[in-house]
């Protein structure tokens, strides 16, 4: 019996905050197997600020999504059918997904990657995917943490902002400062995950709890939205600051291109740096770097939180909860 793909594919560019016009479902028909191939039932979608970027046709460090292509994005799934020797009926796998129901596993370039042992396939989407993994690297290798840091994550209370804080906590940071939007999520940053203390950026003046909280400076910032909560932080760094660049979800619905920070002069002032970076450049430490986190899990050291929409078809929706903070965690979709 001929399988059908639901998949779900841009139908235009948004300019602005995304809208049931942004996409739209295709129904494909599933290619027999070739020698090598595995059919892989997706059951999850890992909904990533930058699936946003990719929709918009400007260069980046992928290429744009084209009207008519599926949305490119990261996922998990089981195997159900196997030509190859590399993948068994059963196994639970993730890679690149992109936003359908079934997708064809290779051996080649991109093969799929086996969940680790008791792992359900939320938390490996999350800690222990691009998501804990981004924290991780962004932590270490570019932020160099060091015991008695002063450390500022900011969209906190979204799934690699949890972890960077329990990370931060982990490697012996002195104080750590979640920023976050609306006092559920602080609270929820201080009573479950381990900061210190959370700015409410909705409902506080960023720069002036930052002068509070940290009187000598901000020795390490993690980065996640850019625009005003950049500057406020850039107002208040310590002596050899640095400020780790993850993400802009602050402008990824603005209409115009964002102004870039007025602050950067107290880069000079404080000897500090500032540095982007991306966690694919990062692949050959990615299996060093789950292993160390899972053993964190299984001690009970470090905690995931999910954000779950039902249903590919609600795939946009998930985005958009993202991007507006609508989230608590992880956002995923369920596929089926």
């Amino acid at each position: 019996m001929e399988r059908i793909n639901r998949q779900v594919v841009l139908a235009n560019r948004p300019h602005g905050p995304l809208d049931a016009t942004t996409t739209e479902i295709r129904d494909v028909a599933v290619a027999p197997l070739e020698e090598g191939q595995a059919l892989v039932a997706v059951r999850y979608l890992s909904i990533d600020a930058t699936i946003r970027t990719w929709m918009d046709d400007a260069p980046g460090y992928l290429p744009p999504i084209g009207i008519g292509e599926m949305i490119r994005s990261g996922g998990a799934g089981e195997v159900i059918e196997s030509r190859s020797d590399r993948y068994a009926v059963g196994d639970l796998v993730s890679g690149l997904t992109g936003w359908q129901e079934y997708v064809v596993a290779d051996e080649g370039f991109g093969a799929m990657s086996p969940v680790p042992s008791g792992v359900d396939l939320p938390t490996a989407m999350n800690v222990l995917g691009s998501t804990g993994i981004t924290a991780y690297i962004g932590l270490n290798d570019i932020g160099h943490i060091s015991e008695g840091d002063v450390v500022v994550i900011s969209a906190a209370a979204g799934a690699t902002g949890m972890t960077a804080g329990q990370l931060a906590k982990a490697k012996g940071a002195a104080l750590v400062v979640g920023i976050a939007g609306g006092p559920e999520k602080c609270a929820l940053l201080v009573n479950e995950y381990g900061y210190d203390a959370a700015i409410d950026y909705k409902n506080e003046s960023v720069t002036k709890r930052l002068k509070e909280l940290c009187p000598s400076g901000v020795d390490l910032y993690f980065d996640n939205v850019g625009g005003e909560i950049l500057n406020a932080v850039l107002a208040n760094l310590a002596m050899n600051a640095r400020i780790v660049l993850c993400g802009a979800v602050s402008g990824y619905n603005a209409t115009e291109f964002p102004l870039g920070p007025s602050n950067y002069f107290a880069l000079i002032i404080q000897r500090a740096s500032m540095q982007g970076f991306l966690v694919l450049d990062h692949l050959a430490k990615w299996p060093e770097i789950q292993a160390e986190l899972a053993a964190m899990i299984a001690a009970g050291t470090l905690k995931s939180r999910e954000y779950i929409v039902e249903g590919i078809d609600h795939a946009v929706d998930g985005l958009s909860d993202l991007l507006t903070g609508k989230n608590i965690g992880k956002v995923l979709v369920k596929v089926s």
